[in-house]
């Protein structure tokens, strides 16, 4: 009998899919274990394998269609099979939301592939579709393309039916490639702009952050550190062992050994209770093309400062490569964001549900300080601490603050 192939929930919070590209065909034989699909959820983009055997004798969705969970896909079965019966039972069972989306007129419904962007302008000339937007790519190809200022259209795919494929793009860049085209000029006076569908990601970044803002009520503490013999832990780390660690990661050491000291810090609001955890996750903020991704250094405060740096590393390349897992984004008991590399002085953080509080990290400036009655240079870093009035107190975030400064500024302490 035909089996109905429904969109998959891949992650704990994902409420629809897209289906970035199909890598099968009406007509081609799967296998269980074969790729059937590549599908962005909110988190990440991932491969969808099939767990059935037979012809593909129907695909229900368009590459950049988005599809609720549990919403028709696909159908699988025996070569030949009428499967008219049971797509058409179960596409009488769909959720609301499909049903609702199925109501919209059909030029919402040919929604462009998340990222890509049209072009309006004030005249009625139609849009054209980018030939990019229709070439068939996995997703890290398109990154490394769109770094490399690559056309994928003049790129020749070595994958199943044509797609282009990470060796692809590497071949490509070692002949040179094809550099993308200029973008078009506009005319002077002429008023245009650009329209960008929005990702899985970006709408559940939005979502969260909206609800962690206007329900979570902030705070801000700000607090200068002194960084010059962090500094030199750095330096000394590397002659001793030949491993390098980074500021970042001695703040995630720092922050990880405070909260074991100041556990409300390390705690959740859940509506009728405060969930106080006794284990330490710490999320470390990573920016990726389409907004921000927060993988977790499980038991940091069990962890050596070299251990969360090749942890750290490895966690932000997969980010970056849209390869997180979900249970890799998942369990946060505290989150650090740190745009020091940015250049920026200060700031403030949107509390990262379901966390109490997030540690926003300033650059590292030299400037002039007081010490022992003269001025002399000194590497100062700001950090300010978000707090959720209703789970942590000024004293309290006050206290934590003033921990993570001793350990930073002595940072032997966090060897003993």
């Amino acid at each position: 009998m035909a089996e109905v192939i429904r969109m998959p929930r891949m992650s704990d919070t994902m409420e629809e899919g897209v289906i970035v590209s199909w890598l099968k065909k009406e007509g081609d034989q799967v296998k269980p274990g074969d790729l059937l699909a590549e599908i962005e959820t909110d988190k990440a983009t991932m491969d969808f394998e099939s767990l059935w055997e037979g012809t593909i004798l129907h695909i229900g969705v368009k590459e950049g269609e988005a599809v609720p969970i549990d919403g028709v896909i696909a159908v699988i079965g025996k070569k030949g099979e009428d499967y008219q019966a049971a797509l058409s039972e179960a596409q009488g069972d769909v959720p609301e939301a499909s049903a609702a989306a199925s109501d919209k007129p059909e030029e919402t419904k040919k929604a462009a592939p998340a990222g890509n962007a049209s072009v309006q302008e004030t005249s009625s000339a139609p849009v054209t579709e980018s030939s990019e937007s229709r070439v068939k790519a996995s997703p890290l190809a398109k990154a490394m393309a769109k770094e490399s200022g690559i056309d994928l259209g003049a790129v020749k795919g070595s994958g199943d039916h044509g797609r282009i494929v990470k060796r692809d793009i590497e071949a490509a860049i070692e002949t040179g490639g094809t550099p993308a085209g200029a973008p078009a000029l506009t005319v002077a006076g002429q008023e245009s702009y650009e329209e960008i569908n929005i990702s899985q990601m970006r709408k559940t970044i939005a979502r969260r952050l909206a609800e962690s803002k206007f329900t979570a009520p902030h705070f801000y503490l700000t607090l200068e550190i002194n960084m010059d013999r962090a500094a030199d832990a750095r330096q000394r780390i590397l002659e001793m062992s030949g491993e390098k660690v980074s500021f970042n990661d001695m703040v995630v050491k720092a922050c990880a050994m405070a909260l074991r000291k100041h556990p409300a810090v390390n705690s959740s609001w859940l509506g009728d209770k405060i969930r106080r955890n006794h284990h330490i996750h710490v999320g470390v903020a990573v920016a990726v093309s389409e907004g921000l991704l927060v993988p977790v250094i499980r038991h940091a405060d069990l962890k050596s400062m070299t251990q969360i740096n090749t942890e750290v590393k490895a966690l932000a390349g997969k980010a970056k490569d849209k390869k997180l897992q979900p249970d890799e984004m998942q369990g946060n008991t505290f989150t650090i964001s740190n745009l020091g590399m940015f250049g920026i002085e200060e700031f403030t953080a949107i509390i990262n549900p379901p966390d109490s509080c997030i540690l926003a990290i300033g650059a590292i400036l030299e400037k002039p300080i007081v010490s022992g009655g003269q001025v002399v240079p000194g590497k100062m870093m700001k950090v300010t601490l978000s707090c959720d009035h209703r789970v942590v107190d000024g004293a309290t975030g006050a206290q934590f603050l003033q921990t993570v400064k001793q350990f930073l500024e002595e940072p032997m302490m966090m060897l003993v």
